[in-house]
């Protein structure tokens, strides 16, 4: 999807039901909140790059087996150093 722009990032996300997870803190915030006006969404994770790989890893699976899918519709999170 690299070179794909964001709302159409977004969409097949949204068109596959997947959560998006991206290292795009500049744009992508600003293009979610404005593609959740019109589509639902099964969410946006956002991971700064400096965040090493495996804290990333740990937070993903933390994440995957404490939230349900139900709870990520059209939210953003964002993970943290």
């Amino acid at each position: 999807m690299g070179s794909l722009r964001d709302p159409a990032v977004l969409a097949r996300a949204a068109d596959e039901g997947r959560v998006l997870v991206t290292h795009d803190l500049q744009t992508m915030p600003r293009h979610f909140a404005e593609f959740i006006t019109a589509r639902q969404s099964a969410g946006l994770l956002l991971i700064p790059q400096r965040l090493p790989s495996a804290a990333a890893v740990d937070d993903l699976l933390l994440i995957w087996s404490t939230m349900e899918a139900e709870e990520w519709i059209n939210l953003m999170w964002y993970l943290s150093l």
